[in-house]
């Protein structure tokens, strides 16, 4: 390319009236990005040749890509000033004006162009398009229709007016028009997904199953309707067959390991955990670049009560994704849950070496130094830290409580814990926090009140039960 442009411009050294060289020299710098020597090529040409309109079309279309709009908009005036009816300026001139927010004055170029060249179909879809932008859906939809009495043939007109009609809430029309377009073209692919989709989100699942086998029955190896179909049946109840789809699902689609965690969900609600582990052990084995499944199978063997194996399959992916933070949170909570403190700390400490902004970590360590009493001056700074990053947390506002009651500020925590319970309101936790807070200011029926909710909620908590038969005994 340098070769041509420099023998170009030699030839124009000698030869600076040709104008057809000119041109395309424009074209390359255009498509080099070296939009000032474009500049220069076509203005040069408009200079010998005034006339010339395709020179100040390019001109006023690099000054739209130079965001240069009031030069690009009396460049378009000019060439539409020279050629009234020149649809391609006409074109672009609307979608700069749309660039330049200007949307009345790029609708009416776009009606006029589709009444000058009504087969011209870019003109109807950026129209609609425009309008689409101003969810204006009936205008949309008007717009659709008019180009479909053009072009009947135009199946995918059908498919943009039924999404104009979902937008608009109204399913029952949209569903009506995917099946007259299923009439005029059963095979057309984009029509039935959409109808299945339709369906979908109608929780109308028997339906929108029978639409993805019926495009799977046409292409086997359309990995992305296999997915929606093993989707849909799962929505309906039919897990067997649900599972049996989702493990068909090729390593190599996008969605694979969404797939995988999905039929190990399936395992899992029929209690079948160590089917859940071999699917997710499977899968692994199969595509190990996927974080979600180290993630996933590791929570599988928590819920197992197996901590060792889950640790192990989270160091696994840790030495797959040094940098994913989930990976170190989750080790960071095994930690803690296996009593090893310490550790625990030093995982958070890495999530938040690799995510500062980690509200999850800044608050698990926060409210891990404020449960053992210790650090409370940075504890607190980091749960409102925490807080600032996800200001509506029931369990961040919570953890800021309990700091302030480990502080001894009792008002402030009560005043956390009952925004907190705003949020959590069946929190188990959160309730005997607000125990412990009433318990220690010296009011004990409202501290009954919350212990008894929390045990209700938590029954196993042999802690609070023993809370609760104190504090009865004592009144």
């Amino acid at each position: 390319v340098d070769n041509a442009l420099s023998l170009g411009e030699a030839i124009l050294a000698k030869n600076p009236g040709n104008i057809e060289l000119r041109s395309i020299m424009g074209g390359l710098y255009f498509n080099l990005r070296k939009y000032d020597k474009a500049i220069h090529e076509y203005q040069t040409i408009i200079e010998i040749d005034p006339k010339n309109l395709v020179a100040r079309l390019f001109l006023a279309t690099i000054y739209t890509q130079e965001k240069k709009y009031d030069l690009a908009r009396k460049a378009y005036q000019q060439l539409l000033k020279m050629d009234p009816g020149n649809i391609i300026g006409m074109y672009y001139y609307a979608k700069t004006l749309t660039q330049m927010n200007r949307p009345a004055e790029a609708e009416a170029l776009y009606k006029r162009m589709t009444m000058q060249k009504p087969e011209f179909e870019a003109a109807w879809l950026s129209l609609a398009a425009l309008y689409e932008s101003e969810n204006k859906h009936d205008e949309a939809i008007a717009v659709y229709r008019a180009y479909l009495e053009i072009n009947p043939a135009r199946i995918i007109f059908r498919v943009k007016i039924a999404q104009q009609l979902v937008k608009a809430k109204k399913q029952s029309l949209a569903e009506k028009e995917l099946k007259e377009a299923l009439q005029v073209d059963p095979a057309n692919r984009d029509v039935r997904t959409m109808l299945g989709l339709l369906y979908y989100e109608m929780k109308q699942f028997d339906a929108a199953a029978a639409q993805f086998l019926t495009l799977l029955q046409a292409s086997p190896g359309d990995e992305k309707i296999r997915y929606l179909l093993a989707s849909a049946l799962e929505q309906k109840g039919d897990l067997p067959t649900a599972l049996a789809e989702y493990q068909k699902i090729s390593p190599d689609f996008e969605l694979y390991a969404n797939a995988q965690v999905l039929a190990a969900m399936i395992c899992k609600k029929e209690g079948r955990i160590e089917d859940a582990i071999a699917v997710m052990t499977r899968a692994i084995a199969k595509k190990n670049d996927q974080a979600a499944l180290y993630l996933y199978l590791s929570s599988l063997y928590e819920e197992k009560k197996d901590m060792t194996a889950a640790e192990k399959t989270i160091q696994e992916g840790i030495g797959r994704f040094p940098r994913n933070s989930d990976m170190y949170y989750v080790l960071g909570t095994l930690q803690e849950k296996t009593n090893r403190f310490e550790e625990s700390i030093k995982s958070m400490q890495k999530v938040l070496d690799i995510d500062p902004q980690n509200a999850d970590a800044l608050n698990f360590i926060g409210y891990t130094y404020a449960d053992r009493g210790i650090h409370l001056d940075e504890a607190e700074q980091m749960i409102v830290q925490a807080l600032k990053i996800k200001p509506k947390n029931g369990y961040i506002l919570d953890s800021l409580g309990w700091v302030h009651f480990k502080k001894n500020q009792y008002e402030s925590a009560l005043k956390h814990l009952r925004e907190a319970l705003e949020i959590l309101p069946d929190d188990p936790n959160i309730n005997e926090h607000m125990g412990d807070v009433y318990l220690k200011t010296g009011r004990q029926q409202e501290a009954l009140e919350y212990y008894r909710k929390a045990a209700k909620i938590d029954p196993d908590n042999l802690k609070l039960k023993e809370k609760l038969e104190n504090l009865i005994n004592k009144k």
